[in-house]
């Protein structure tokens, strides 16, 4: 049996998924874009691992096309497939639910307007129940830019720095000095009580530092309060079967804690993969180990930085050669996302694309396993992995 290992690639979408037109994302691919920049530049894209586990032959089975630069015929070391998602959407939270068994059948509520983006009420009752003297932003914004837009003001006044996007979220960033790490916490959970009514996914706390606009940074002391799970999931299943789950960075958050036997924080993907191999370490035979390397999408895809994508991809390349050799005869990796984030697509936000399904692990045999309707099929092979 062996152990479970799911891995995240944040947003590394590949294109093609079937609705994406619905969403205004229709020839959207985050990865062919990425290796399509680096062959425009004239800079060598290298992932040769990933290759071998069969990425770019996932990317030509959703899309029609092998990205730039990669082999059309890789010595494969994996198994390979795509998946569209079934969820409304292209949510983080929706997209870790449904690999995780347990599609998001519902609409979620979004603030979609993009300037004065929430309710006058909502607004109101933070500022009263909160002790604020008011908030700053209300609007759609890249995280990273509303900071260095508007962190002076901030520390100056006191006020939040209150913003949305295309995601079911809402999102306060604060200093963690001037206006305080426990505080901004609260403030969340405040949040996250005033903001059911909107049926929003998740509020996320988001604390920086520094003294001056440009050397104002997020700090590792992220937090997401998201709606609970509205049923079962795999991590409730590896549970129920007696075993345990090692929960990454995020994962523990975007799933509200259920499930989850231990929660290891981490920021940045070295500390993530280092966290994970701890895991590894420890984990016994049944045990789930779920990571998110969210860089990819918070450094890269939302600040529509191809390059620094790319670049990021090659370093992972790298981590994840090393990781391999750590694991034990019969384990399973099985490499992911969770939606697109096309770095050279319009505004700042997520795109609806299929993702990659990648398997390895001593007893994989290398081949193609198929595209799939749904997200699931990460559940699936998982459960059937672990014997659940």
């Amino acid at each position: 049996m062996g152990r479970a290992f799911l891995l995240v690639m944040d947003s590394l979408g590949i294109g093609g998924a079937p609705d994406a037109d619905k969403y205004g994302d229709e020839g959207a691919n985050t990865l062919g874009a990425i290796a399509r920049r680096f062959a425009d530049e004239d800079i060598p894209f290298s992932i040769p691992f990933l290759e071998q586990l069969g990425l770019g032959l996932a990317a030509r089975q959703a899309s029609g096309k092998v990205p730039a630069g990669l082999s059309k015929n890789p010595t494969l070391v994996g198994q390979w497939g795509s998946a569209s998602e079934l969820s409304s959407g292209k949510d983080t939270i929706s997209g870790h639910w449904e690999m995780a068994g347990l599609p998001v059948r519902f609409d979620w509520g979004y603030f979609r307007d993009r300037d004065n983006s929430f309710p006058e009420e909502l607004i109101a009752q933070m500022i009263s129940e909160g002790g604020l003297p008011g908030i700053l932003g209300n609007c759609h914004a890249s995280g990273t830019r509303i900071i260095t837009e508007l962190g002076e003001e901030h520390v100056k006044t006191g006020k939040p720095i209150v913003y949305t996007s295309a995601d079911s979220v809402i999102q306060i960033a604060a200093h963690e000095k001037h206006f305080g790490l426990e505080r901004l916490l609260e403030l969340c959970e405040l949040t996250r009580r005033l903001v059911d009514r909107y049926n929003i996914g998740r509020v996320i706390a988001r604390p920086f530092d520094g003294d001056r606009p440009e050397n104002f940074a997020r700090t590792k002391n992220r937090h997401d309060y998201a709606v609970p799970p509205t049923g079962p999931t795999l991590l409730d299943r590896v549970q129920a079967a007696g075993a345990e789950t090692w929960a990454i960075g995020k994962v523990s958050d975007i799933f509200a804690g259920q499930g989850v036997s231990h929660k290891l924080k981490a920021s940045g993907h070295e500390e993530l993969m280092a966290r994970t191999k701890e895991a590894g370490s420890k984990a016994r035979d049944g045990d789930l180990i779920f990571t998110n390397f969210v860089d990819f999408d918070m450094l890269y895809g939302h600040r529509r930085d191809p390059l620094g994508y790319g670049l990021a991809l090659m370093e992972f390349d790298r981590m994840l050669q090393d990781f391999a050799k750590t694991l034990g005869p019969d384990d399973l990796v099985v490499l992911c996302a969770d939606h697109g984030n096309d770095p050279t697509w319009a505004g700042y936000d997520h795109t609806r694309e299929q993702i990659p399904v990648l398997l390895f692990g001593q007893k994989i045999t290398p081949g193609p396993h198929g595209a799939h309707k749904g997200f699931g099929v990460i559940a699936d092979k998982i459960s059937d992995h672990l014997g659940i």
